[in-house]
């Protein structure tokens, strides 16, 4: 449930309801606008009594909160939150573009790749050094030597960095070169892992696993926020359906659901969800339309041979013509491209 206090009250006043939440053994989580406050409160309801919350003084009325996410939800959050990453940030106003190979393949192709996509208005360059594939045969990454590379390559040309973890072990050592890690779409509900993000202290950009419903979602998010990370970004990369004519269906309805209901960033990677580097502008195009927060898109520099997903990937020319393509669509949106 929440608790909404009265426009311009007391701190005496929000203090008392704290305090008579947090005596009864449950956390809260405050919201504060310009004139309400709003106070969530985390954990077994049952414990309090809402007829004595009402009584205190500046209590303007009581909420209940059906949703079993609780951290991640716009009413416990009104306002939209802003995920800082390295240089810059996620979150309204903006568009932020993430860009790079699927795989890290060699430090000289990465550093290639960094410079190019930075030219044409990437921010975050976005690399995989660890690759769940659907075979074991495929290209699995280049793990932490991969690593080094994103580090490099920030100190190169000054981008933030991003890059998909598959374990404890992965998530310690990207956390001494990146500045973001990735939860996949295959590891979407594992909770261990999302345990271990949270406590992790990095900003984490958070897959939609391939059959799982936007509540699952959120609640996948929940395990991250509540181990005390408020920094999550959600990434909508398609859903499996029963067409084939792309690699999966990319739910761009899911943007303007999640809009009401979270206050989290929002992602959208037309990459992934159509499988072929000839629908990926137009899915760019209509994911800023609906009001995405950034797009996160594959570029190579030789697709033909690139180890891993050189089909949905773009090369230079392309991404170039597609950011400036985007423009337009960002101006209807009143967002900009953030410069770092």
């Amino acid at each position: 449930m929440i608790v909404v206090m009265k426009p311009q009250a007391s701190e005496p006043s929000i203090h008392a309801v704290t305090k008579y939440i947090e005596e009864n053994g449950l956390q809260i989580h405050l919201s504060r606008g310009e004139e309400v406050t709003i106070i969530g409160i985390v954990g077994d309801k049952s414990r309090l009594s809402t007829e004595n919350l009402r009584v205190f003084k500046d209590v303007d009325r009581i909420i209940p909160v059906t949703e079993s996410y609780k951290l991640a939800n716009r009413k416990f959050h009104p306002a939209p939150t802003t995920v800082k990453v390295g240089n810059t940030s996620i979150g309204p106003g903006n568009l932020t573009i993430m860009a790079g190979p699927c795989a890290v393949e060699t430090q000289e192709q990465l550093l290639c790749i960094a410079r190019e996509v930075k030219a044409a208005g990437a921010t975050i360059l976005r690399g995989g050094a660890y690759k769940p594939r659907t075979s074991p045969y495929s290209f699995q990454g280049l793990e932490e030597e991969g690593l080094k590379y994103m580090q490099e390559a920030k100190a190169a040309t000054g981008l933030s960095t991003i890059c998909e973890v598959v374990s404890l072990e992965a998530i310690e050592a990207a956390g001494k070169y990146v500045d973001m890690i990735q939860i996949g779409a295959r590891n979407m509900q594992n909770f261990i892992l999302l345990k271990e993000a949270g406590q992790s202290g990095l900003p984490v950009l958070l897959k939609r696993g391939l059959c799982s419903t936007i509540d699952e979602w959120l609640n996948a998010a929940e395990y991250i926020i509540a181990e005390g990370n408020p920094n999550v970004v959600l990434c909508e990369r398609g859903i499996r359906t029963y067409e084939t004519a792309t690699r999966n269906t990319l739910d761009l309805s899911a943007v303007p659901v999640l809009r009401e209901r979270t206050h989290l960033p929002i992602i959208v990677d037309p990459s992934h969800s159509t499988g072929s580097y000839k629908y990926v502008g137009p899915m760019a195009r209509a994911a800023v339309a609906s009001d995405a927060d950034g797009l996160m898109i594959e570029v190579h520099n030789d697709p033909a041979h690139a180890l891993s997903d050189g089909p949905q990937s773009l090369n230079f020319a392309k991404f170039t013509a597609l950011t400036e393509e985007l423009k337009p669509f960002c101006h209807l949106m009143g967002r900009s491209f953030h410069e770092q």
